[in-house]
């Protein structure tokens, strides 16, 4: 892991050549520039609540689309990181502040602008914050209850490492709708991909939701194209079944700049589809495998789906 002590970076120095030359976009990758009035209206409504949504921080590629229908993710404790994902686009370093007690006030705020049925928090990884930030997501779970007491909430939290066990029952008390935490990648590519992070704490993770409260759906994602093989993708699904996890989500890895992990190549709609019915076979009740795929893309209309399918295997 890199020294926090550095100063906070865009776009982080990794062991790659400088003339790597990235395949072509195929068309089934491409999306139409961000515009129209409901992406202005959400932008506005962003920058109101001086808020920071991963939408933008991460460059997704469906920033577009979400935005122009209402749908951000917001992003709380900050624009820093303190890990050096190789993936990843977001600012790594030391971050400049202490959290925002006021920061869960103005996403509620934000939720019941947009009028949200589902909303989704994620944050960046705050290894200098005692409890890695769960109990600001807590605060942030319990002030969108009270202004939008009917909305759903999905969070997409840190792996807490540097935790002990109270962090997670932390956020797991609060009575978010979905927990979600991404493995990201296959146990072979962790010490490049996730250096900060170790891919069995990360499965416990997700175990240890269900055992707090088995009620709870839980979720997680991986990304491909990035040096990974098909086995190595079962054996992730295996080993997400077996902490009984309800959702998987599996999406083309995009490489941000030439200075991040290197873009083995573009999986095809064809091997995507064929992921999707392996997990389906696994037992997963909701997949969704496509190269635009992302953790928080169409998850509203996504946790509808998972309630129907919870309840039709409960029947």
């Amino acid at each position: 892991m890199r020294d926090l002590n550095i100063p906070s970076e865009r776009h982080p120095e990794k062991a790659h050549k400088p003339d790597n030359i990235q395949p072509k976009k195929p068309k089934w990758i491409r999306v139409k520039a961000p515009s129209g009035q409901g992406y202005a209206d959400t932008r506005k409504i962003m920058r109101d609540n001086n808020l920071v949504t991963v939408c933008e921080e991460a460059g997704c590629p469906n920033v577009g689309e979400c935005w122009s229908q209402g749908h951000a993710t917001m992003m709380i404790m900050g624009e820093v990181c303190t890990r050096a994902c190789t993936f990843c686009n977001i600012a790594t370093g030391k971050p400049p502040e202490d959290l925002d007690v006021f920061e869960p006030g103005r996403v509620a705020d934000a939720v019941k602008k947009l009028e949200l049925k589902h909303v989704v928090i994620t944050s960046v990884d705050r290894d200098d914050v005692k409890d890695g930030g769960a109990e600001h997501f807590a605060q942030t779970i319990r002030a969108i209850r009270k202004q939008s007491p009917n909305t759903t909430i999905e969070v997409l939290t840190p792996d807490f490492i540097r935790c002990d066990d109270s962090a997670l029952e932390v956020v797991v008390k609060a009575r978010p709708d979905v927990f979600n935490h991404n493995l990201e990648t296959v146990p072979g590519l962790y010490p490049e991909v996730r250096p900060g992070a170790r891919y069995f704490h990360s499965l416990r993770l997700l175990q240890r939701v269900k055992e707090l409260d088995p009620t709870m759906f839980t979720k997680s994602g991986i990304m491909v194209g990035l040096g990974e093989d098909r086995q190595a993708v079962m054996q992730v699904m295996d080993d997400m079944r077996a902490t009984d996890l309800d959702f998987l989500t599996i999406g083309q890895y995009l490489q941000p700049t030439p200075k991040h992990h290197v873009l083995d190549r573009f999986v095809t709609p064809e091997e995507f589809a064929a992921y999707e019915k392996a997990a389906y076979g696994k037992g997963f009740l909701m997949v969704s495998a496509t190269p635009l795929t992302r953790s928080s893309y169409h998850a509203g209309d996504d946790f509808a789906r998972l309630r129907k399918a919870r309840m039709k295997a409960l029947s």
